[in-house]
């Protein structure tokens, strides 16, 4: 059986403008765009960011599909069950899909979960996979903070799922991201006091979305329920860009040798 083509759409952080070229291309290409949503009766990110490029005509199907934010395996195995019933279809008849995802495809996306399965579903059918902006460079341009320079190390931590490492996470890597904050607040809160990078922490909600909030010093704020689409940024700021790292990589072969 000949598929159709299934695409992973990156759509970004939000801001229709940061829609990338080709992301637009497949958008207004496909015959069906899958729009992820949380609930029945809420708005989808997704078509917020995406409605000023899909096609306005019957030529084009905007397909709705539900997933739970829930860490309930039943709910989030019934809402697959629904979307692979209603995606499977369409590839069958030939048609393109685009399934667009907030950030990017290939980080913390529902996609992924697709992008797996698709294979297994309908052998032979085609996958492409077209790159976003993820949050994780939405921020740092919202807040100016450099990422990495010279040797400077990266973390990346789901903190909904778990922040019991922090502490060590937070002394070993120049840079944390932390992601997905949900219930975590307090426990981040009291991380960052242990270790004293408190006034290294930067707090964003909703990066380039309309509700946008950004705190430079989360000192001001109490250990709420984190938003889903928030991230706090912890700098340690304790290196002084490329030429610093240039110096310690001589120092190191140095005391290890080519």
């Amino acid at each position: 059986m000949k598929y159709g083509t299934l695409y992973g759409v990156g759509i970004g952080p939000g801001a229709p403008d940061l829609l990338t070229r080709r992301a637009i291309k497949v958008l207004r290409s496909a015959d069906v765009i899958v729009l992820p949503r949380s609930s029945l009766y809420g708005e989808s990110v997704a078509w917020r960011t995406v409605k000023t490029v899909a096609r306005k005509s019957e030529e084009q199907e905007h397909l709705f599909l539900t997933f739970p934010m829930k860490r309930d395996p039943e709910r989030h195995k019934a809402a697959w069950d629904n979307a692979f019933a209603k995606i499977g279809p369409r590839l069958e008849q030939g048609l393109s899909v685009a399934f667009a995802t907030e950030g990017d495809p290939s980080l913390y996306s529902t996609f992924i979960y697709l992008q797996r399965e698709a294979p297994i579903r309908w052998p032979g059918v085609r996958v492409a996979v077209i790159p976003g902006v993820s949050s994780i460079a939405a921020v740092p341009a919202l807040t100016g903070t450099p990422l990495a320079d010279g040797l400077g190390r990266i973390a990346i931590i789901p903190a909904g799922y778990g922040v019991a490492d922090l502490v060590d996470v937070l002394n070993r890597f120049d840079t944390t991201i932390l992601m997905k904050i949900g219930s975590a607040m307090e426990n981040i809160f009291e991380a960052l006091r242990i270790t004293g990078l408190t006034e290294k922490a930067v707090y964003v909600s909703r990066a380039t979305m309309p509700q946008q909030r950004v705190v430079s010093d989360i000192r001001e704020m109490t250990p709420e329920r984190g938003d889903c689409f928030a991230m706090i940024i912890v700098s340690r700021k304790e290196r002084s860009g490329v030429l610093a790292g240039d110096i310690l990589a001589d120092k190191l072969l140095e005391e290890t040798g080519p």
